[in-house]
């Protein structure tokens, strides 16, 4: 018999599943992945590393603006699924140029946790779209 848990109320933007789940890969990139990358002279590090933080950043930021600029707080949900994707794309051309001097498993769970993430921001997004705009 399945039971039913109802979902802990978001009282904030660290409540969010999206947001933990951004913020614990970009700690992944930065203290996994960076390093290696910096002593392999990867040429986009810099990119890599701010992509994978602008991502929860941009989370947090909808959260706080939604209902006061709603368009603003949707749009910054596009950005940060949008960064999922760029990240996907960093991770696979480390794979790509790099092959075995990287760990295949982390690569792989980055890869996956980001297109996971994506669709559930997706989700979230849908949700927001029901609010309506607010008034002047």
């Amino acid at each position: 018999m399945y039971k039913f848990f109802p979902k802990k109320p978001v009282r904030s933007f660290r409540d969010l599943e999206v947001y933990q789940k951004t913020l614990e890969a970009s700690v992944l990139v930065a203290k996994n992945i960076a390093p290696k990358l910096i002593k392999l002279k990867y040429r986009f590090i810099d990119a890599t590393v701010e992509c994978s933080l602008l991502i929860p950043l941009q989370i947090g930021e909808a959260h706080s603006i939604r209902f006061g600029d709603h368009k603003q707080g949707i749009l910054l949900l596009e950005h940060a699924m949008a960064g999922c994707n760029k990240m996907i794309i960093y991770l696979e051309q480390v794979k790509g140029i790099y092959g075995k001097q990287f760990n295949w498993d982390l690569i792989d769970d980055l890869i996956s946790r980001y297109a996971l993430v994506r669709t559930k921001i997706f989700r979230l997004e849908k949700s927001w779209q029901k609010f309506h705009e607010p008034t002047s």
